[in-house]
C-alpha cells in the first residue's frame, strides 16, 4: 500500500549531478504551475477543503504551501548566489499552513504566485553556470550545507510530491 505522505517516494539523489539532470529538474520546476492548476481544476470549495490524507493538510493548504515554500527557495538561491555559504532563515511550514491565508484564501492567489515565481526562477536557473550550481547555503535547523544543484533536485521533487498529494486524493475519491 502506498504511503499517502509520500505518493512518489521521498527525494533521493546521491553522487554527482549532471547537466542533463539539472535540465530535467529545471523543466520540472517550469511545469509545476501548470501541473498544480491541472491537479485542482474543477474542484469545488468543499473538495479544496478536503485533507489529502487523514491528519494531512487540506488541498488548499497544499497549494498555498507550495507558494510559500518555493518563494523561500528562490530567496535561498539568491542568497547563495550573492553571498558565501549564507546561513538561511528557516521557517515553520506547519505553522504557516495553519495561518488564515493558507486555510481560507482562494487558491488562485497562490497559483498566480507560482506562475510568476516559477517564470522568474526558471529564467534565473537557465543562466547559472556549473560554478553557480556548486554554491551553497547553510540551514541552521538541519545543520547542513546544501548545494544549489542538490536543492534544485529537491524542489523538482517537492512540486511533483505535492501535486501527487492532490492527484492521488482525486483518484482515491473519484473526483
Amino acid at each position: 500500500m502506498m504511503d499517502l505522505r509520500y505518493p512518489i517516494g521521498s527525494f533521493e539523489h546521491s553522487g554527482g549531478i549532471t547537466v542533463a539532470q539539472r535540465e530535467q529538474w529545471i523543466e520540472d520546476i517550469a511545469q509545476l504551475p501548470a501541473n498544480a492548476r491541472q491537479a485542482v481544476e474543477g474542484l469545488s470549495p468543499e473538495q479544496l477543503s478536503l485533507p489529502y490524507r487523514d491528519g494531512g493538510w487540506m488541498v488548499k493548504q497544499v497549494i498555498h504551501h507550495m507558494a510559500d515554500s518555493h518563494m523561500n527557495s528562490m530567496i535561498r538561491f539568491k542568497l547563495a548566489l550573492t553571498e558565501d555559504n549564507p546561513t538561511i532563515k528557516p521557517y515553520y511550514e506547519d505553522r504557516w499552513a495553519e495561518l488564515s491565508d493558507s486555510r481560507e484564501l482562494d487558491i488562485e492567489f497562490s497559483l498566480q504566485i507560482l506562475d510568476a515565481l516559477h517564470r522568474r526562477w526558471v529564467g534565473l536557473l537557465h543562466t547559472l553556470t556549473d560554478a553557480d550550481f556548486a554554491k551553497s547555503f547553510y540551514h541552521p535547523g538541519s545543520q547542513e550545507t546544501t548545494r544549489l544543484d542538490y536543492n534544485l533536485g529537491f524542489y523538482s521533487w517537492h512540486g511533483r510530491h505535492h501535486v501527487a498529494h492532490i492527484t492521488s486524493l482525486r483518484k482515491r475519491l473519484g473526483i
